[in-house]
């Protein structure tokens, strides 16, 4: 339990630090001033001032906030503070706060805050892409190769033999193995055009999968696959690519799952279900292939949970970076920013929506514990 604890806390908190620290360095490159830079939400365990900046260590490690002057109600230097019932942000002394350089989050052009708010999910992908050269280097990268065509198969029905590496399914290149089991696990009958190579030569297959009345899904007829490719250095940075795009891709299509209703509520998981997915996956790892493995698997999984982040970040919706990014576009269209007070009530309605979905997530992950 409590390796499960420490894991899930390094994991999250390098996703979440590299996510803040977007916001912050090119916050801070654009002259904007950083009230407090904080990790973790809730009530602050510790905390010190650098700079005018305030960095902070919250009591729930579920989030993070890099706050700039004049942010959504974070008070401006030469705005008056009220006595009583201010956040500790906006406690801070305005000698303090004067003594960084700078200007407020308002009075920063426009384009200067399109750049501060969409550097925080940016520094997600690079995270990611450098995790992922890490990875790859060590792993090599599974080659979408015909192990094996099952009998009575759709792909034995289509030509396809064993050795063929698919270059492409419909429109879609694939790269690795894993993205054709994603294909297949996803398929609900529709015919697939598969593009593939045969000793150099290059080939079409059209294959209708067949269902599984037993397994409930429907199947290609292809196993064994995904044959491991020692990559050269600059293969690491060829497949340490496609690593972060598999990641993309996956994450689109099973928030397109969600839109859809094709996903269940206990397919979604919040930080204590994270949490459990990190422990599970790091012993399973340990027991069957030993430690390096399972460093390796975490690696896998500060990927897949960074490009969540920065995906999920740059939906256009209120109170995230994608929603925040709208109303700044909108004022490039316009000439004039849209009214603080308008903005903000928006803003203010997807925040009250995000905490209960937060809590309903939360909810659900304990009620999966208990079962």
């Amino acid at each position: 339990m409590i390796r499960t604890i420490i894991l899930f806390l390094i994991v999250f908190g390098v996703v979440v630090i590299s996510h803040e620290f977007g916001h912050f360095l090119i916050g801070r490159k654009n002259g904007i001033r950083v009230v407090e830079f904080a990790v973790g939400m809730g009530p602050t365990l510790f905390s010190f001032e650098k700079g005018g900046t305030k960095y902070s260590l919250k009591l729930l490690p579920i989030g993070g906030a890099c706050m700039f002057d004049g942010e959504d109600g974070v008070e401006s230097v030469n705005a008056q503070r009220q006595p009583g019932g201010e956040d500790d942000i906006t406690k801070m002394q305005a000698d303090d706060i004067k003594a960084a350089p700078g200007t407020t989050f308002t009075e920063a052009g426009v384009w200067a805050r399109i750049a501060t708010v969409f550097a925080g999910p940016f520094f997600n992908f690079i995270l990611a892409f450098l995790v992922a050269l890490v990875l790859i280097a060590f792993t090599g990268a599974d080659l979408p190769a015909v192990g094996m065509v099952t009998e009575d198969s759709a792909a034995l029905e289509a030509g396809l033999q064993e050795g063929d590496v698919i270059t492409q399914i419909g429109h879609e290149r694939i790269h690795f193995y894993r993205e054709v089991i994603l294909i297949s696990s996803m398929n609900k009958g529709e015919p697939l055009e598969i593009h593939y190579e045969r000793n150099g030569e290059k080939g079409v297959a059209h294959v209708t999968p067949k269902y599984s009345e037993a397994d409930q899904r429907y199947y290609i007829g292809i196993a064994n696959g995904g044959a491991y490719l020692k990559c050269n250095p600059l293969q690491v940075f060829q497949y340490g690519f496609y690593e972060v795009e598999y990641w993309v891709k996956l994450t689109y299509k099973s928030l397109g799952m969600m839109l859809r209703g094709q996903v269940s509520k206990d397919d979604v998981s919040g930080p204590i279900g994270i949490a459990q997915f990190v422990g599970e996956s790091y012993d399973q790892a340990e027991e069957n292939y030993g430690t390096s493995s399972a460093i390796l698997t975490m690696l896998e999984i500060v990927i897949l949970l960074s490009v969540n982040l920065g995906i999920l970040n740059l939906l256009p919706f209120p109170a995230l970076d994608g929603g925040r990014l709208v109303f700044m576009l909108v004022e490039v269209v316009r000439g004039k920013p849209v009214p603080p007070e308008k903005e903000g009530m928006v803003h203010f309605a997807g925040l009250v929506v995000l905490m209960l979905l937060m809590v309903f997530v939360m909810y659900n992950d304990i009620m999966k514990l208990v079962r």
